[in-house]
């Protein structure tokens, strides 16, 4: 099993940053790939950023130059670096793991820009 537990959400104006934090136990594996998924009001859940246990990355168009995320495998945190956020970055984000098949989650932490 995987705990996954995120903090650093809240109100920020737009331009602003937040660091998003994920702190991840239980059985975690370096191997493990580690992700930050956000969900607006009346949408689905989609994916913000991917790392792999190697430090490679994938981002969603709409975040691609402004956020970055980056993982810490000694002290089993994976972090999100938002920059430049805008009022439609407004939702709530969930740190995610997937292990052998498996996806675990966190309960997420909002996120709210105001304009």
């Amino acid at each position: 099993q995987v705990q996954l537990v995120e903090s650093g959400g809240g109100l920020v104006q737009a331009g602003g940053s937040l660091r998003l934090s994920c702190a991840a136990s239980g059985r975690i594996f370096s191997s493990t790939v580690m992700g930050w998924y956000r969900q607006a009001p009346g949408m689905q859940r989609e994916l913000v950023a991917r790392i792999t246990s190697g430090g490679g990355t994938n981002y969603a168009d709409s975040v691609k130059g402004r956020f970055t995320i980056s993982r810490d495998n000694a002290e089993n945190m994976v972090y999100l670096q938002m920059n430049s956020l805008q009022p439609e970055d407004t939702a709530v984000y969930y740190c995610a793991a997937r292990q052998f098949g498996l996806d675990y989650w966190g309960k997420g932490t909002l996120v709210t820009v105001s304009s």
